[in-house]
């Protein structure tokens, strides 16, 4: 049994805000739960190459934005899929920060961060 709290995982500053890693590839389970908070008013271009992802929203509001433009309003009790390794925007809105429980899989190794600086998507 793998018990953990907040206090004690493994955080990583993915680019516009903080990943709790409560659960990674070490662990053995094939996939990683984590506690996301991105930072208000930011605007993330992401694409997980490697890894299917669902995030279920617990605090905030924002939207995630598909490449053809599609929007879909993310507020708590929302929870969205990335199931062709999409491309998007995950967007805060400017005045909460939106907080998100996400399950990768396959599992992360943990150390993984975003270049948001780069040009196109920044995948992982």
């Amino acid at each position: 049994m793998i018990v953990r709290s907040l206090d004690n995982v493994l955080t990583v500053d993915w680019g516009n805000g903080v990943s709790r890693r409560f659960l990674l590839q070490s662990d053995g389970l094939g996939y990683t739960v984590t506690d996301t908070i991105v930072l208000a008013g930011t605007k993330s271009l992401l694409e997980y190459r490697n890894h299917l992802e669902a995030c279920y929203c617990i605090e905030g509001a924002g939207e995630v934005v598909s490449m053809d433009g599609t929007s879909h309003r993310i507020t708590p009790g929302t929870i969205y899929a990335l199931d062709k390794h999409d491309a998007h925007y995950l967007i805060a809105d400017p005045d909460t920060d939106l907080r998100l429980v996400c399950v990768f899989s396959p599992a992360l190794r943990g150390d993984e961060t975003h270049s948001l600086d780069a040009a196109g998507t920044s995948a992982y």
